[in-house]
């Protein structure tokens, strides 16, 4: 096996127990860092240490990625027109600070017949946001709901 030390020196190709012997000797660990190489690399190092700055790595990485937050609005489909008004723009200023929006017209009863009063409060709520943000899922329903989820703008 091909054999790298801890100060990142080639050893070149030795047997394991003299590779072994070189990792006792320094009071490290021998790990194998390239197992499908022709010969496998090993180095010497120390392991513990290793897994301990790879969390670290991994941990600042997930640090850096975008979360995407979803925030939801709900709706019943005889909303009066004052609460429309407020939710819409509770959805509109959400999808302008960057979050995606899951509109919901929940159905009770024989509400459940009308359903495209439900749709229809959904398409005023696309056009009237239509600016600012793009459905991403069109009108969906699940179980007594109706689900729209729209996302801001890429412009």
């Amino acid at each position: 096996m091909r054999v790298v030390s801890s100060s990142n020196e080639q050893l070149g190709i030795i047997t394991l127990q003299e590779a072994l012997e070189i990792a006792g000797n320094e009071g490290l660990d021998l790990v194998e860092v390239a197992p499908t190489a022709d010969p496998p690399v090993c180095k010497v190092m120390d392991y513990g240490k290793f897994l301990y700055e790879k969390s670290k790595r991994e941990k600042e990485a997930r640090k850096k990625q975008a979360k995407v937050i979803l925030k939801e609005i709900q709706f019943r489909p005889d909303t009066a027109d004052h609460d429309y008004q407020f939710k819409m723009r509770h959805a509109r200023e959400f999808l302008t600070k960057g979050y995606k929006v899951r509109s919901v017209v929940r159905f009770r009863g024989r509400q459940m017949l009308h359903t495209n009063l439900g749709r229809d409060v959904l398409h005023r709520l696309v056009t009237d946001v239509g600016d600012v943000a793009e459905v991403e899922l069109g009108p969906k329903m699940e179980n007594n709901l109706m689900a729209i989820i729209l996302a801001p703008k890429t412009s």
